[in-house]
């Protein structure tokens, strides 16, 4: 006869078995895994091989290690990163190189930016590097100067005109030409157009009253 307690006593037994060399019983749960230093490895724990400028992990899964910062892994080996003038480590890992500001990266080097008359770094070096003082644009590698019409003001965008019109103007390619307000109308919101005055509707180019043909 076979007491329920012998029974529990085989499985405890068996699981202690079962588990290899340089391991241990998991805290939570079931099964087990490699202790500090070694990893799984078709079911066994085998040491890990720590190459120059690495650190053990505490994950037994992997290689087991990761490379100390200011080094890359490449294959089984942590390779010194290379620091080109005018750049500095990454924060985190510094497993790579960034440019100090004023200059970007081209190849494997930080070239300075040249920032034209009229114009200021950026905090990115991305792009360009670098923009036009407001009232200028970027055309090639320079900042022209915006040529704001009579009726108009600087936009303050880069892009497009650079330049809008004063309400009651509507802008044309070069120039900002005075809404012609046709009678019973007034401006609209943008206030480079018109609407007609209730109960009036605008038709072709004039406010005409709902029964009007």
């Amino acid at each position: 006869m076979v007491f329920a307690g012998s029974i529990e006593l085989a499985q405890a037994q068996g699981v202690e078995r079962a588990i290899p060399v340089n391991a241990s019983a998991k805290t939570y749960g079931t099964g087990w895994q490699c202790d500090r230093g070694f990893r799984e490895l078709d079911g066994v724990c085998a040491v890990v091989t720590l190459p120059a400028n690495a650190y053990l992990t505490d994950s037994s899964y992997g290689s087991g290690w990761k490379c100390e910062y200011g080094h890359k892994q490449n294959a089984d080996a942590c390779d010194p990163v290379v620091l080109p003038a005018n750049a500095y480590l990454t924060a985190v890992s510094g497993d790579r190189w960034v440019c100090d500001r004023g200059y970007k990266q081209i190849d494997e080097t930080c070239a300075a930016i040249r920032v034209p008359a009229n114009g200021y770094l950026t905090a990115t070096s991305y792009d360009s590097g670098w923009e036009c003082d407001r009232g200028y644009r970027a055309v090639g590698g320079a900042c022209i100067a915006i040529k704001v019409p009579a009726h108009g003001y600087l936009s303050g965008q880069a892009y497009g005109q650079g330049w809008k019109c004063d309400r009651g103007y509507r802008s044309t390619a070069t120039e900002c030409v005075a809404v012609n307000l046709p009678e019973n109308a007034h401006l609209n919101f943008s206030g480079n157009d018109w609407d007609c005055n209730q109960p009036y509707r605008k038709r072709n180019h004039a406010c005409t009253s709902g029964d009007a043909k």
